[in-house]
This record gives structure tokens, sequence and C-alpha cells, in this order.
């Protein structure tokens, strides 16, 4: 005879369920810690900075982080202009901002022509106005692993690209970073996979993850590439090797998962999240199904909002050099 649990008893099994072990946390959380920082900065500069931002695209994403980005300065006592300009014109126009003495920073809401000739845009943003950290001289010493734009003097830290140093601020928050080693090495016996080598986003944070110790996958289309300071970390900067490894062999391996896929079409596999991994998604479609905090044991949903308070940090950082 088959027994039947009573009602009231189903209920309070139900109520006495252990709570689910996944935590999610939000990007106005991590926003929110990181904005004490920059207010401090604010108030010593002593005045409202003017950041610039120039739209020449029909990109929603873009259109978004460009509202967030407005509401943000608002809220915290700096002055924003968003300039929409005709893709012909916006050379000239950034050209301009780098003379214009009232513009303190300028940022550019990619993509507009893709490929080379938005890298070409990139490098005609004065490097003192550079917010977003994508001059040449930024990115030369983020590859090598250079954190300082003068490494005798250590006077001034390099800017970094913003998105990835938003991902950098939450896995710091969320307690990945481990502090008691040294700075540098605080990622050291991480292994971390990434769905997106982006110029922009995926590629400079692979290698600012390997510079920090961590063991990278990266993955694209193209097939898988691992960045790493060796054995034991004993090298000065990441290097990067092809593998013949598929997102399969690396994933279910990962620590932290880190997904950017721009199309909603795109589902990373629950089955490949080992449990108790970290998983972070930066794109502005949802990566992963709801059911991955089955599995997870910290799930961050987006990065947007961090995003927006590390760019005011950047324009508040590059000032001095001004």
């Amino acid at each position: 005879m088959t027994s039947r649990v009573a009602p009231s008893t189903a209920r309070d099994a139900q109520h006495d369920a252990p709570p689910a072990s996944c935590k999610v946390v939000l990007a106005q959380t991590v926003a929110n810690s990181l904005l004490s920082e920059v207010q401090g900065s604010l108030k010593e500069l002593g005045r409202s900075p003017l950041l610039v931002g120039f739209l020449a695209n029909a990109d929603p994403a873009a259109r978004m982080y460009a509202d967030w980005t407005a509401k943000t300065c608002k809220e915290n006592g700096f002055e924003f202009q968003l300039r929409e300009v005709d893709k012909e014109d916006l050379e000239e126009a950034i050209l301009e901002a780098n003379d214009d003495d009232s513009v303190d920073g300028i940022i550019v809401y990619f993509p507009v022509f893709g490929g080379g000739q938005d890298q070409y845009l990139q490098q005609i943003t004065s490097v003192h106005k550079d917010v977003e950290g994508l001059s040449h001289k930024y990115l030369f010493n983020m590859y090598q692993n250079i954190r300082y734009l003068d490494p005798q003097t250590k006077a001034q830290k390099c800017l970094l690209p913003c998105t990835p140093l938003a991902i950098i601020k939450i896995l710091e928050y969320i307690g990945v970073y481990n502090s008691i080693l040294p700075y540098g090495n605080r990622l050291f016996g991480k292994t971390i996979t990434i769905v997106n080598r982006s110029e922009i986003v995926g590629r400079p944070l692979a290698a600012l993850l390997a510079n920090d110790g961590a063991n990278v996958y990266s993955v694209d289309i193209t097939g898988v590439q691992q960045y790493t300071r060796g054995a034991g970390i004993k090298m000065k900067q990441h290097q990067v090797h092809d593998t013949d490894f598929n997102l399969e062999d690396v994933a279910p391996n990962s620590d932290v998962i880190i997904t950017g896929v721009p199309t909603k079409n795109y589902k990373f596999p629950l089955k490949l999240v080992k449990d108790g991994a970290i998983c972070i998604n930066f794109s502005s479609e949802k990566n992963f199904d709801l059911a991955v905090k089955e599995r997870a044991s910290i799930y961050v949903p987006a990065i947007g909002k961090v995003t927006i308070v590390v760019l005011l940090r950047n324009l508040l950082v590059g000032i001095p050099s001004r």
C-alpha cells in the first residue's frame, strides 16, 4: 500500500526546505560600494567635471548605456553631455572635443563602423581625455602588465577599459580575489572561462585576469585560447596559447564563468557549470537561464551599473594628467 503525506505535513516539509544556495548579486549593490570612493575623489577635485558622450549608431544597448551614464552623472555631481552625430561627422566631433578645455572626458558608444575604423576612432581620442582606457598607451601597458603611466614615480595608475574593470571590481567585491596574496597575484589558483574574445571586452579581460594570476580560457567561435603566467605564475606578464580544447573541456573545471554573447539565441549550457561556480553575464542579453542558480554559488546577471561607476572613476583618475 502506498503511503501518502498529509497536506499539512507536506506544507511543513516545503516550508522547512533549506534555502537556495545561490546568491544573486545585483550590479547596483556593487556600484553602491564603489560610489563612496568616487564621491571622495570628486570632493577632493572641488568641481563638477564634464564628460561628453558621442552616439553615432542606432544600437539599443548603446542608447541604454548612454541613458544610464547621464542618470548616474546627474545623481553624483558630474556634468554630462550626449552629442548625437552622424557617423561621417564623428571624427571631426571627437577632434573638436579634444581641443575643448571645458571637456574633461570623452566616451564614444561603440560600435560605429566596426572593425579597424572603430579602432582608429579610439586612437584619435586624446589619451588625456580617454576615460575608457582604449588609447594605444593604455592598451599597450595593460597587455604588458605595466600598471602605472610612469612606473618609476607610480604617480598615476593606468586606466583600464571600463567593462573589464567593472568585472574585476565585481570579482573583488564577491571575494574571488584573495587579499592575503600580494597585489598582482591575487587570482593565483583560480580557473576562469570567458565566452567572448572581443577587442573591447573579452580579450582585455582575459589578459587582465591572467596578469593577476588566473588560468584563463578565452572562448569564441574560432576555438579556445589559454591565457596564463605559467606554472607558479612566475612570468611577469601573461602568455597566450592556442589549444585543441573546446568549451566542454574547460568550463566544468572553472571556478568562474563569464559570458558576453550578444544574441538572444545563446544560452550557456547548464550542464557545464560545476557545482559552486560563480557565473557572471556582461552581455545585454541573458546568456544564463535562471536554472543556473541550481548550480552556481553566486550569479551576477548584469554589470551595466558597475561599468558606469567605473567610467566616472576613470574620469577622475585621468584628470591629474591634464
